[in-house]
């Protein structure tokens, strides 16, 4: 299935590891020029290696490091972007994840960083992005939540709560720009291995006296297919959500999460 990525430009934050780095190769491989942002550049090149290493000289991609929690950094991103392709068609919007813990474990301080890095990394980056967005045929926005907005996870509080605010975002955004034919959807990724996952599990099996392997094996065993997902999986689902193949998908919640998640709706 051709899914119309050839030659769009697609920019995917937090694309160092994970999630982010899984998205924009696959991205490559659909033949998108790819803008990859991260804190730290250094982490960003061994990502685009892969890709150039993969796909040869074809592969078209740009390494922008740039801190999500500053304005100047994504006015930056943004404009460095636009610069070099002269648009955007696809922005992915990724973050990592807050601290793990119970309400009483984080004060303020916690909360508001939280929402920093969580919520308004969100919202500056669409909000730089929609000028250029708008000069695309095929606009889209791919919001990366987490399974735990929808069924909250235990010593995950702050992701619980502010994961839910950008699904809040997202649905909204869907309702408001659709008029102009800008698609915002989001995927919602449950247990997938990714390294973010691998220090929560880390964490419960600490807190439960447990071991990681023990904890994994249990935790697979709550998804309906008996396993946890991979960051490749993952990556095809949000690639075909956020692109020109599904142009009538908007205001979507996709759950990633192998049945985990049990409600009929």
């Amino acid at each position: 299935m051709n899914l119309g990525l050839d030659g769009k430009v697609a920019l995917v934050a937090g694309a160092s590891r994970g999630l982010g780095a899984a998205t924009a190769r696959e991205l490559a491989r659909e033949g998108a020029r790819v803008v990859l942002c991260g804190r730290d550049l250094r982490r960003l090149l061994p990502v685009q290696s892969a890709i150039v290493g993969e796909l040869g000289d074809g592969a078209v991609t740009m390494l922008v490091a740039a801190d999500l929690t500053r304005d100047e950094d994504v006015e930056r991103l943004i404009g460095l972007a636009a610069a070099r392709f002269g648009r955007l068609d696809v922005l992915i919007t990724n973050c990592g994840g807050p601290p793990t813990g119970r309400f009483e474990d984080h004060g303020l301080e916690a909360w508001r960083a939280g929402v920093d890095t969580t919520l308004l990394s969100v919202v500056r980056l669409i909000r730089a992005a929609l000028p250029e967005l708008r000069k695309s045929e095929t606009p889209s926005i791919l919001t990366f939540t987490s399974n735990s907005a929808r069924q909250p996870v235990p010593n995950l509080t702050l992701a619980n709560t502010l994961r839910l605010a950008v699904v809040g975002l997202t649905k909204t955004l869907a309702l408001e720009l659709g008029p102009e034919g800008i698609r915002v959807n989001s995927i919602l990724p449950a247990w997938t291995r990714t390294e973010r996952m691998l220090e929560i599990i880390g964490e419960r099996a600490r807190r439960n006296g447990t071991t990681v392997e023990h904890e994994l094996e249990k935790q697979a065993e709550e998804s309906a297919l008996g396993r946890l997902g991979t960051p490749e999986e993952f990556a095809r689902a949000a690639v075909f959500l956020c692109s020109p193949a599904v142009p009538f998908l908007t205001g979507v919640m996709l759950g990633f999460d192998g049945g985990i998640y049990k409600a009929t709706l």
